[in-house]
């Protein structure tokens, strides 16, 4: 996505684009070569109490609380939103995401289906975007060829899949991941499409 895309002449407001989808269905991939393309795209890093696995970084893919200082944040009105996911705690900053979206950003926010739900409310203009596996077998397989959790966790996300996958119908656009290149090529059109909303602009 680049400046020839917005409609000349305006100026673009930032919005949140809301992503959810079941553990292993690929949302990262989704989204990762929009991130690399451009600066008017940035990508919310949400907190977690869960283990920094091998080649991440804290403040890169997450950042990496323990128990302590996820329940500070969560006291100290930090989060815009938080849920138990897994076993977990995971949250969205505030502070980060409100100035991205000042600074007219679209601000990619990967969270599960109860984090989804929450951010309804304050962002009412948001785009929520649901990423769909093509079969719970794909996603078996996926989960498993990545080799970054136990089996029991494995399990425990395979046993969680079906609930989180029936709430598509709170989201307002479905990308099934079958062929990432096609599954990239459709959410790069939505954002296109969002940008140029009436509602989104603003002229110079």
């Amino acid at each position: 996505m680049t400046a020839s895309d917005l409609p000349r002449g305006f100026r673009p407001k930032g919005f949140p684009v809301v992503l959810s989808g079941p553990s292993g269905v690929g949302k990262t991939s989704v989204v990762s070569h929009l991130l690399s393309g451009t600066d008017d795209i940035v990508f919310s890093v949400s907190a977690t109490t869960r283990p920094c696995r091998e080649g991440e970084t804290h403040g890169r893919e997450y950042w990496f609380y323990d128990e302590e200082r996820f329940e500070h944040g969560v006291a100290a009105g930090e989060f815009v939103e938080h849920a138990s996911v897994h076993g977990r705690w995971y949250g969205t900053p505030r502070a980060p995401l409100e100035q991205a979206l000042a600074d007219g950003k679209i601000v990619i926010l990967d969270v599960d289906v109860q984090g989804g739900r929450s951010l309804r409310q304050p962002f009412p203009d948001g785009v929520f975007v649901f990423v769909y596996p093509p079969s719970l077998e794909a996603l078996e397989e996926r989960l498993r060829g990545r080799a970054t959790d136990s089996p029991a966790v494995i399990a425990e996300r395979l046993a969680n899949a079906p609930g989180e996958m029936s709430q598509y119908v709170s989201y307002d656009y479905i990308i099934v991941n079958d062929e990432l290149e096609r599954a990239r090529a459709v959410m790069e059109a939505i954002l296109v499409a969002e940008r140029a909303r009436r509602i989104r602009l603003t002229p110079r």
